[in-house]
């Protein structure tokens, strides 16, 4: 009895873990540059001291979904998507690196360009720094070029270079902040010439929400029914004391 019981709680458990893995999906499919998470079941054996008769459920996230978004025409002169592969370096709190699609481009009131998280951009020589200026430019190779307050209406000064990086997807894992790191021993990229850039538009999610939804709607099934199991299980367990008893 206890086998179905414990089964099914395994069962149960794992579908409300992949139920809040493709939730979480769904959440995100309007979101600027994200990259859709995997989900697979498993089922595991049990050892001990006798044989592996039991096989728990295991849900887990095999990879995350590489694949590129659609590209949104926006308009926006601070706005920049990645045209194939390629990633943009942000600075973490603690100083580190790590890398996102998401170009949503914005400068604060100490001239500091971050993205739409509020995590500074990376340039070739660090943090970017932009003065006041009226107009704004970035190039296919990521350059960043301004015309000040009161320059000549073609006087256009290179400021910096974004931090444009392709590192091997298999050196990078998604972490619970949605941005992608290095894996452990991994060093950093060297700037990458060849990664391009649109200005002027943004890269969308990858999640399909169709089947995403699909996935939730199933997900949900297949807790109810481990459910009943073990509701079941309850109940035969009932019967079988009554039976029992003198």
């Amino acid at each position: 009895m206890d086998k179905l019981l414990y089964i099914s709680m395994t069962g149960a458990s794992e579908a409300l873990r992949s139920q809040t893995a493709r939730s979480n999906n769904l959440a995100n499919a309007a979101t600027t540059g994200f990259k859709s998470d995997f989900n697979q079941y498993r089922a595991m054996s049990v050892f001990g001291e006798v044989h592996p008769s039991r096989a728990y459920a295991m849900s887990e996230r095999p990879a995350t979904d590489m694949s590129s978004g659609y590209i949104m025409t926006t308009g926006n002169n601070t706005d920049v998507a990645i045209n194939g592969e390629g990633w943009f370096a942000v600075q973490l709190p603690d100083g580190g690196e790590a890398y996102t699609r998401a170009g949503d481009l914005k400068r604060n009131v100490d001239g500091l360009v971050t993205n739409g998280a509020g995590l500074p951009i990376l340039g070739n020589g660090g943090e970017i720094f932009l003065p006041e200026y009226e107009t704004l430019e970035i190039g296919v190779d990521g350059t960043i070029s301004i015309r000040g307050v009161g320059d000549q209406p073609l006087a256009l000064t290179q400021v910096d270079r974004l931090r444009l990086v392709n590192p091997a997807k298999e050196d990078l894992e998604k972490k619970e902040d949605g941005l992608f790191h290095l894996k452990e021993g991994v060093a950093l990229p060297d700037s990458d010439v060849e990664v391009q850039v649109v200005n002027g538009a943004l890269e969308g999610s990858n999640v399909n929400a169709v089947n995403e939804l699909t996935e939730v709607i199933a997900a949900s099934r297949l807790f109810e029914m481990n459910v009943k199991m073990m509701e079941n299980a309850k109940s035969n367990d009932e019967s079988s004391a009554r039976i029992l008893q003198p």
